[in-house]
């Protein structure tokens, strides 16, 4: 059987730093051959996807991980920016966030995300959930 894995460069978009080291940790943790670039905040997000300073030769994501509680911008104005900008529509945006609130979940899909998923308490189920995003991204999603 031939592999369709394939490396994957993916933005986190995480303001607490636990969580992204902990998002981080468990992505390496299953398969060391993905690359995470990781900002703070929604405005260093859209400055990285659009190459602009200091980001500029950094390369572009296949990949959005992106909290919504985020300073500065929220990651639902992130979003809406993202599928609003013809050159950045294609890229996948998954929420990743703390939100069980209903509205949220709401307005992110209406606002273009591709998964909204909730980030659970515990590590073991934490690593789990950041390990099935790696498989179904890398493995069994088809990007354009």
């Amino acid at each position: 059987m031939i592999s369709t894995e394939k490396s994957m460069h993916f933005l986190l978009v995480e303001d607490d730093i636990d969580h992204a080291e902990l998002v981080m940790l468990a992505m390496r943790r299953n398969r060391d051959a993905n690359r995470i670039s990781h900002v703070e905040d929604g405005e260093a997000a859209l400055k990285f996807l659009r190459r602009l300073p200091p980001y500029e030769d950094c390369d572009s994501p296949d990949m959005v991980l992106l909290d919504l509680n985020l300073p500065r911008m929220n990651g639902k104005e992130v979003l809406t920016e993202i599928k609003q900008d013809p050159s950045l529509s294609s890229i996948p945006v998954i929420v990743l966030t703390t939100s069980e609130n209903e509205p949220d979940r709401i307005d992110a899909y209406a606002s273009g995300t591709n998964s909204y998923l909730v980030k659970p308490l515990d590590f073991g189920d934490f690593n789990d959930l950041v390990g099935q995003i790696d498989e179904y991204w890398t493995k069994w999603n088809r990007l354009p």
